[in-house]
């Protein structure tokens, strides 16, 4: 039985009437036309939205205009691939793809890409959804996007140790400290090192500030 929307909250005549006149706009509207109206509409709601977070503003972008990032070392195995599909096929997209909006239409997966894999080369799923993909967006520069795609990838417990290094070393030639690092991605000090360490001792510790994280390093490993 569907909960009736008016037993939530008080009827509001004018309100009810902008809805019905919002459904009699759209309903003569082709496919794409409907879609961007109605993304038009979503960023229009979440302006006055009380949330500011991503997900309060998921909008239907189709699939040949995202693409996935280059520095994702999430790698998932053909059995939970095959898993996610099925998730997908029964339950639909329960969440969207992570983005960052590169302009002139053109989105870059932060978060999400087996999702939108899933969602663009399986026909049945893309057919689904018409060739789109729900996407929330957010927006970071390259190395805080680095940072938010790693802590998607250790929250669930899916990275790759030697890409996990090559992320470190990118980081650290941003600029960022290992305390930083420490702090964005969720990792332990030594962890850091072990992984600068994989990435190639001189490379990767050129400009280093022997501090804290190598006492610390020094002291769990060689005392």
């Amino acid at each position: 039985m569907k909960a009736n929307c008016n037993s939530f909250t008080e009827f509001n005549p004018e309100l009810e009437s902008c809805i019905a006149q919002l459904r009699r706009i759209l309903a003569p509207m082709g496919l794409r036309e409907k879609i961007r109206s109605l993304n038009r509409v979503r960023r229009a709601l979440s302006q006055i939205s009380p949330f500011s977070d991503p997900v309060d503003l998921v909008q239907w972008i189709p699939s040949e205009n995202v693409h996935a990032n280059d520095y994702n070392p999430n790698k998932v195995a053909p059995a939970e691939m095959k898993l996610l599909y099925t998730s997908i096929l029964l339950d639909g997209f329960t969440q969207p793809i992570v983005s960052y909006h590169l302009g002139g239409g053109q989105y870059e997966v932060t978060d999400g890409f087996h999702r939108d894999r899933i969602g663009t080369n399986y026909p049945d799923i893309s057919k689904r959804m018409y060739g789109y993909l729900p996407l929330s967006v957010i927006d970071k520069p390259l190395d805080e996007r680095i940072g938010s795609t790693i802590r998607h990838n250790r929250a669930r417990g899916t990275h790759q140790i030697r890409s996990m290094s090559e992320i470190v070393l990118s980081l650290a030639r941003m600029g960022w400290s290992d305390e930083k690092i420490s702090l964005n991605l969720g990792m332990e000090l030594d962890e850091i090192i072990r992984l600068k360490q994989i990435s190639g001792l001189k490379e990767a510790f050129q400009n280093h500030e022997f501090s804290k994280s190598w006492e610390e390093f020094e002291h769990k490993y060689y005392r």
